[in-house]
């Protein structure tokens, strides 16, 4: 099989959670375990650092790979969902993992795996400890897939555990109150390994101090250790004034950033603490050059200059909050959004927060999880939201330009799939 060819046989034999939702959800870790012992093991060959969280975790996996890259480590990075092409989610030092090596595995492995009937993710993340025990990294840095304790990436044993923050998402698997949530996500804290908590209420704290006591985990509240003293927006990213080093660069746009941002300073600091060879110089140059580095995508990402284009991957009502308050603040004559969403997220709550004097563009992602742009216009009308339905992202986005004058602000988002097909065409693909 060609590459393009082994991608559509994994999409087809093992559906991805973004094309069917649910149906590609498989609990426990049976078949993880499975794998991982037919593959010989390849986790306990690297070091890691587990990151889970409902918003987020994305920004910090990326940006603590940046800093180790920085600072002379071999880093292999695990995240998902990818935007343009699979082996964005298998990275060793920010480059893909190659083609060969996809196409290898499958034609290797799949009389194995067949029988097992693993889910996509499952299939997936055993693909990326093999990858990265092949190409011997130091460290590798494991985002969460979907909640926590039961997350196939959970048979891990980490140097350090990071949960970014907790919002209703995925309610149907992870419970549908926030201290159901943080259960599932606080179920990566391990014996006697350090956890650090990026945001909490008064109500999920309870549960992480419960769950970190039980373990015998030293437990970090980010939130309590204010590693950044004072943040000014800049064109692009941020100014950083921080506790320990100073003035410092932020390449990463969006409000979110912030919260993020003091997450992962907590975060490395605990990491220099454990051994880490993480020099000043490191941990600024992660922060400036986080995308060049990883390649990250898609998060408050300026496309285009006048009229100003922002694409964002923020999917939930937690993300989505901090992307309107940050629309708020914006200069424009008229704000135009092009928005979509899948439709198993919570798309009422969404609706009723989007700013209402905004011209919308209504579509929907290339997956079947897509909420069709024609029911996406009539919800949203319900909430005083105007526009017209284009049956793609790309036409969408045409129509928005052509109407639009120098000094408007356009926004790309709702779903990370949105933006996905956006950069997809950008790219001609």
């Amino acid at each position: 099989m060609t590459y393009d060819e082994t991608v559509d046989y994994l999409f087809n034999c093992a559906p991805p959670f973004q094309q069917v939702g649910g149906a590609a959800y498989k609990e426990g870790l049976a078949n993880s375990i499975a794998l991982d012992n037919h593959l010989g093991n390849p986790h306990r060959k690297f070091r890691t650092i587990h990151v889970a969280g409902t918003n987020g975790k994305g920004s910090c996996s990326h940006t603590i790979a940046a800093t180790l890259q920085a600072a002379g480590y071999r880093v292999g990075l695990y995240t998902s969902p990818h935007l343009i092409d699979f082996r964005e989610r298998i990275r060793v030092n920010g480059i893909p993992a190659s083609k060969e090596f996809v196409v290898d595995f499958v034609k290797k492995e799949k009389s194995f795996f067949e029988p097992l009937q693993p889910s996509f993710f499952e299939l997936t993340t055993a693909m990326a400890f093999s990858y990265f025990a092949q190409e011997n990294v130091d460290v590798a840095i494991i985002e969460v897939g979907l909640g926590g304790r039961l997350d196939c990436t959970n048979i891990i044993t980490p140097d350090l555990c990071v949960i970014t923050n907790i919002s209703p998402d995925h309610v149907q698997f992870l419970g549908n109150t926030m201290e159901a949530i943080a259960g599932e996500k606080a179920g990566i804290i391990k014996q006697g390994i350090p956890v650090i908590i990026g945001e909490a209420t008064e109500a999920t704290r309870a549960v992480f101090v419960k769950k970190a006591n039980e373990c015998n985990a030293p437990i970090i509240f980010a939130e309590d250790n204010k590693e950044i003293i004072a943040a000014t927006p800049r064109s692009n990213g941020y100014t950083y004034e921080t506790e320990l080093f100073g003035t410092m660069y932020g390449e990463l746009a969006g409000d979110y950033q912030v919260k993020n941002s003091n997450t992962i300073l907590t975060a490395l600091k605990q990491l220099i603490g454990l051994g880490y060879n993480i020099c000043e110089q490191s941990i600024r140059e992660g922060f400036a050059n986080v995308c060049s580095k990883t390649g990250l995508m898609g998060r408050w990402q300026t496309i285009a200059t006048r009229p100003t284009t922002v694409c964002d991957a923020g999917h939930n009502i937690g993300g989505i909050t901090q992307i309107v308050s940050q629309l708020t603040r914006q200069s424009y004559k008229t704000l135009r959004v092009v928005f979509g969403m899948v439709n198993d997220k919570e798309i009422d709550a969404v609706l009723a927060i989007m700013p209402k004097e905004a011209t919308y563009y209504f579509t929907q992602a290339s997956i079947r999880r897509a909420l069709p742009c024609e029911q996406m216009k009539e919800k949203a009308a319900a909430y005083g939201l105007k526009g017209n339905s284009y049956p793609d992202v790309a036409t969408a986005l045409q129509a928005a330009k052509a109407e639009a004058e120098s000094d408007d602000f356009i926004f790309i988002g709702g779903s990370c799939f949105i933006v996905a097909d956006l950069l997809a065409s950008m790219n001609g693909q």
